[in-house]
């Protein structure tokens, strides 16, 4: 399960939260513009616009989870399990394996307009990158500073849809949570309103009463509402570091503690690691389970000519800063 934003203050802002059982072994991946991109039924791209996300690395592609190019679109993919479906070839379309849609998508475009011409004639293909790493059932979210749509792989095809609540979480599909936030029209971060009879005198006796009623468990359908409450509600100054602080605050009202959600064993889903990206920036923040303070990994920092990957591996020890 896991969860997707987008944020702005006076930048604009991208990222999600990852939540699995157990690491496949990502890092900070920089694709520069050189490094030859292969797909499986397209031609390669030998340049391209550079991108930096979290992704694991497999016989030298990067299989990534996240991204934002330099052009200031950002993408991520989100477990779709029971709706995703996936297609044999068709003449005529883009065809793509899952596993390549985001290096697809963010090597070539620079909009969301451009993004979504793209995906019009794309077809995923039911292809697994290797009998050690089959195919994910996934629905995608992508960004830039205009807005967001939401990208789901339907029995029909690709379905494209504007997103205006920012927020990505799992199945079912995105209509659904659409639809289910009205449910929720009710809340509010303001005092509460007695509307529940004239002859009561009934007065709140705490703060935040006004949102009673926001779900707070781990479902999918509960994470899409408490998401968008918080981040349809949320205030930030305007710097980077009050902007980025605030980012990983909303993210942290859906992030996944070890223990309450339990898989078998001694398996339980956690929230591997969040992270932020700034489009405009180019910067990719990001924080993990044991690790809660923010690191950055700055695309334009390194040499974006390069044919080369570069990866940095995650910090994910507890590191105490001690004060006295």
């Amino acid at each position: 399960m896991c969860t997707a934003i987008t944020y702005q203050t006076k930048g604009h802002y991208f990222g999600r939260n990852l939540d699995l059982e157990g690491s496949p072994g990502e890092t900070v991946t920089i694709t520069p513009r050189n490094f030859p991109l292969a797909f499986r039924h397209a031609p390669p791209q030998n340049r391209h616009y550079a991108i930096i996300g979290m992704a694991h690395v497999a016989e030298g592609y990067p299989l990534y989870y996240d991204a934002v190019n330099e052009a200031g679109l950002a993408m991520a993919g989100l477990n779709f399990p029971h709706f995703a479906c996936y297609h044999p070839q068709q003449a005529g379309r883009e065809n793509i394996a899952p596993f390549e849609l985001i290096p697809w998508v963010l090597g070539q475009c620079a909009t969301l307009d451009e993004a979504r011409k793209l995906l019009q004639r794309t077809n995923l293909l039911a292809l697994d990158f290797s009998p050690q790493l089959p195919r994910t059932p996934l629905h995608w979210m992508i960004a830039d500073r205009t807005g967001a749509i939401v990208v789901e792989p339907l029995q029909d095809g690709l379905r494209l849809r504007k997103n205006p609540v920012g927020v990505l979480t799992n199945a079912p599909p995105f209509d659904f949570h659409l639809t289910n936030l009205a449910g929720y029209m009710r809340l509010t971060r303001e005092v509460p309103v007695n509307t529940f009879s004239t002859e009561l005198d009934l007065q709140p006796y705490s703060r935040g009463m006004g949102a009673m009623g926001l779900p707070g468990d781990p479902s999918s359908a509960s994470r899409f509402v408490r998401a968008a409450f918080t981040r349809l509600n949320a205030a930030s100054g305007e710097t980077e570091s009050e902007s980025v602080s605030q980012f990983f605050h909303i993210l942290g009202s859906v992030e996944q503690q070890r223990g309450c959600v339990h898989l078998g064993g001694g398996a339980y889903e956690i929230t591997l690691y969040s992270c932020c990206c700034s489009m405009e920036r180019g910067i990719y923040y990001y924080t993990t389970y044991e690790n809660r303070r923010i690191t950055a990994v700055d695309l334009h920092r390194e040499d974006l000519e390069t044919d080369t990957l570069i990866a940095y591996p995650l910090r994910t020890t507890t590191d105490f800063d001690w004060q006295n």
